[in-house]
């Protein structure tokens, strides 16, 4: 008999074949006040979770008896309550390493972006207001050649660090949990104190993972010692920055400008004054949204999930190796 898996979000029809070969699949495009009542009811004989960003902690586990892998379709899980699944003898897993590239991409042209003040001058054109030559007051800043601070140098602030070092010439300095040699190296990166970086670089870009120790890492003393012609941009998490602290730097010119493709709430609320800031950048979530990168992600998290429940360990594990269960 075959395990019984709920998938969560919408996927691609190979990738929806795929785990069809190997499990029986009650699947929902998404979770909402039409589908919750189903959902939960299929959960009581679930032994697999497929999808992204659904809250799996205690009261979710409580109503899954059965429940035997999560896998994510992320690199990030700060939606999972990694001590509950453990407790549980649940595994779960993540997607890191193939989104890495991709996610890089979209820093560094966010980063242009800001720089340059793309969408603000794109809005500019089309809204017939190009009638002169420019002015002073419609120019950017360079990003070649200037300081480039990366809070949180894993994988993909690596893959940042290279495509500014290589691309555009730029001086590196990192703060991290801990050293990383390699990048120091490779990409003559300089290793400091979070306090030091923000006194330091021209462009600071946030990119660690939502942890309780993470959660507003950035906020007004951070924010109070940049230059005031930084220009910080945020690809982490919404809640790594407290969001009223960058509003009031903004506004007071504390610093330049910003962009960040995340924010605390998601969909963000129409009226969350950076919208309003042409000298802010604001993007829907898009680190990894490519059809190609998102398509690999999705087939990752279903190796790995066919793989908990054949009994083999997944490639990306995050809970311990669970013993078996009586």
């Amino acid at each position: 008999m075959k395990p019984k898996v709920i998938i969560y979000k919408k996927v691609e029809s190979a990738i929806l074949e795929y785990i069809r070969d190997a499990c029986e699949v009650v699947y929902y495009e998404n979770i909402d006040d039409h589908t919750s009542a189903s959902f939960y009811e299929e959960l009581k004989t679930a032994q697999g979770l497929f999808g992204a960003g659904l809250k799996v902690d205690e009261e979710l586990l409580e109503k899954a008896p059965q429940l035997k892998i999560v896998s994510n379709i992320s690199v990030g899980y700060d939606n999972l309550d990694i001590a509950a699944l453990n407790r549980r003898g649940i595994m779960a897993t993540n997607t890191p390493d193939v989104l890495n590239e991709t996610v890089a991409d979209t820093m560094i042209g966010l980063m242009l972006a800001v720089a340059r003040r793309i969408p603000e001058l794109d809005h500019y054109v089309k809204a017939g207001e190009w009638k002169a030559n420019l002015t002073p007051t419609h120019f950017g800043v360079d990003m070649h050649h200037k300081m480039l601070g990366i809070i949180g140098m894993g994988r993909i602030g690596a893959a940042i660090a290279k495509r500014a070092h290589f691309g555009f010439g730029m001086n590196i300095v990192y703060h991290n949990r801990s050293r990383n040699e390699e990048v120091e190296h490779m990409y003559r990166a300089k290793y400091c104190s979070l306090e030091e970086l923000c006194q330091e670089a021209d462009f600071i870009c946030l990119m660690v993972p939502l942890t309780p120790e993470t959660q507003n890492l950035i906020g007004e003393k951070e924010f109070s010692l940049m230059k005031k012609t930084a220009i910080f941009v945020n690809g982490s998490r919404g809640a790594t920055v407290d969001e009223e602290a960058l509003v009031r730097a903004l506004q007071n010119g504390e610093i330049l400008a910003a962009g960040t493709d995340v924010f605390v709430q998601e969909p963000v609320r129409p009226d969350h004054p950076l919208l309003s800031m042409p000298n802010v950048v604001t993007l829907p979530h898009i680190g990894s949204a490519t059809s190609e990168t998102r398509f690999a992600m999705a087939q990752f998290a279903a190796e790995n999930l066919v793989m908990g429940l054949q009994g083999k360990q997944p490639p990306a594990l995050l809970t311990s190796i669970p013993t078996k269960r009586s």
